[in-house]
This record gives structure tokens, sequence and C-alpha cells, in this order.
């Protein structure tokens, strides 16, 4: 079930996030720029969404990660597309990206946001993206088909042990450490 409200284990500020911060912005919302003339260069603001995907495997619990355009190892994410909701457009682009035939919604993760010069669709402009991190699990078989059309040029299961310094990108350390310490409550259950 993608419905917010249905998303189990929330935090105080998560729950603020959730009733207060609207979480179905929709991605037709328009972007924030500044004014013709400015001095500074504009912003373009961004939404998207990704996933933090593990499985069980025997004993252990693995986590999915992607080598990304940029020859980064990180987690999958893309652009919330008009009309769709965020936890919606997590789920499609983490299936994309890895390439996988299913997963579940466990839970909210955070948000980060980052700056950027964008080198791909909008070539030299200043952006401003929001990304919004779900928990996803796969099943135990789950296989990982990395999609370069999607942006995503090899993939691979990485250990709990091993998943805190997968990333090469330091603001998911928080994301990560979330997923982890989520991952660690729901497999000794």
């Amino acid at each position: 079930n993608t419905n917010p409200a249905s998303i189990h284990n929330k935090t105080r500020q998560e729950k603020f996030f959730f009733e207060h911060m609207n979480l179905k912005k929709r991605a037709n919302d328009p972007p924030e720029t500044l004014p013709k003339g400015s001095k500074r260069d504009p912003v373009v603001r961004e939404l998207s969404a990704g996933g933090i995907v593990f499985k069980r495997s025997g004993h252990s619990v693995l986590f999915a990660i992607m080598r990304d355009s940029y020859g980064k190892w990180t987690f999958p994410k893309g652009h919330v597309e008009q009309g769709e909701e965020i936890e919606e457009a997590a789920a499609r682009e983490t299936l994309e990206e890895l390439g996988l035939d299913e997963i579940r919604l466990i839970d909210y993760l955070g948000k980060i946001d980052i700056w950027f010069r964008d080198k791909f669709h909008q070539k030299g402009k200043l952006i401003h993206k929001d990304i919004h991190y779900y928990l996803f699990e796969s099943r135990n078989h789950g296989e990982l088909h990395p999609d370069p059309q999607e942006h995503a040029y090899d993939a691979k299961w990485v250990s709990l042990a091993k998943v805190g310094q997968a990333s090469s990108y330091p603001d998911m350390v928080p994301i990560v450490k979330k997923a982890i310490e989520l991952v660690k409550e729901i497999t000794k259950r």
C-alpha cells in the first residue's frame, strides 16, 4: 500500500512532514526561478524520488546499489513525473534503474536537497533538487538488471556491514543510516 497514511513507524518529524508539508506535491507544480534580469543565475527547482532496496538472503541482509552516469556508486532516484505521487515515482525509478521485477514499500526515509550544475538535461543551469527516499524490500531471489538507458550502468548487492560506506555521495549518509536502523529492526522480528 503506497498511501502515505499507511506508512508505519513515523517519527514525530516525519509525522509533521506528512501532515503539514504536503507529501502529495505533484511534479507539475511550477518550478521556482529568479525573476528575469536578476544578477544571480536563475535556480531551477526539481523534485525527485528514489529508493534503498534490501533483500533477505539466508541469515544475512543485502542492499542494492548502482553505478550512476557520473561513475559513482549510489541508490536509484529520478524525476517525479507530471501528476505522479512522490512514493509512486520512488518505486517506478527504483524498479526501472535496478531492473527488479517487484519491490514492497516499507517506510519513508527522508529528504535531501542538493545543488548542482546540470550536465545532461538543462545544460549549465543551476539546479536545486529535493530528493525523497523510501525503503523497499525485494524478494530474496531478486536479481539486479541495471538499465543504462536509465543511467544505471552497473548494480550489485552489498552486505549490511558495507552499505554504510557504499554510496559515493556524503549527503546520503543520514538516509542510509536510517535505512540500516529500520532493516535491523525489521529483520530481528
